[in-house]
């Protein structure tokens, strides 16, 4: 890229993003709303965290932003489970960052309830209640509501950013992560020109 700035750069449908089929519902029609795909095993979403942190926090207030935890093995379910978990307990912000850094720099995978308990009480919270969370119905509703978007979608990787139920966007399809949140604003953009 030359002195061509980001806002000028073209993104082209079919290469840098693909439209969603049939459209994905979004939470609230009145905003456009932005899905991160990712797994707390994916080592791409653990370096893309900070960039996408950033990234999150500039977002103006008409763009709802939310994660979804992927698992596209079985064993990985309970990955999903503890972020909704985290996010029932109201302690993503606390330690959503830290289940990543326990399980790719401290090398602890988090797989069994026990590990997952340990950790909650390593990190000063209540284990036994994270684990009770993380069995409850509510949050089987939200793996099973993420397990639908990860279809409806059509997600292969993570991480992949959805945007506004009719598009997805990734890393490999941009050229980079950092590359996929350029892509990001600009379908964020089509979509605000839509409304």
């Amino acid at each position: 890229m030359h002195s061509a700035s980001r806002a000028q750069e073209h993104f082209a449908p079919g290469r840098h993003y693909v439209e969603i089929s049939p459209r994905q519902p979004t939470k609230n029609p009145k905003q456009v709303e932005v899905l991160e795909f990712f797994a707390y095993s994916c080592s791409h979403c653990n370096a893309f965290e900070p960039a996408l942190e950033a990234w999150v926090k500039k977002l103006p207030p008409e763009v709802l932003f939310r994660r979804i935890p992927v698992a596209f093995r079985e064993d990985l379910m309970v990955h999903q489970q503890l972020y909704f978990a985290l996010e029932a307990l109201d302690l993503v912000k606390q330690l959503h960052g830290r289940v990543f850094r326990n399980i790719h720099a401290d090398k602890q995978r988090l797989t069994t309830l026990a590990e997952i308990a340990a950790f909650a009480e390593r990190t000063g919270g209540d284990g036994k209640w994270l684990v009770e969370t993380m069995n409850s119905f509510e949050v089987a509703a939200k793996v099973k509501q993420a397990t639908a978007l990860v279809t409806g979608y059509k997600v292969e990787g993570t991480p992949s950013l959805g945007v506004d139920g009719r598009w997805l966007t990734s890393g490999s399809m941009a050229g980079s992560n950092a590359r996929s949140l350029a892509v990001a604003d600009h379908l964020i953009t089509l979509a605000s020109k839509a409304r």
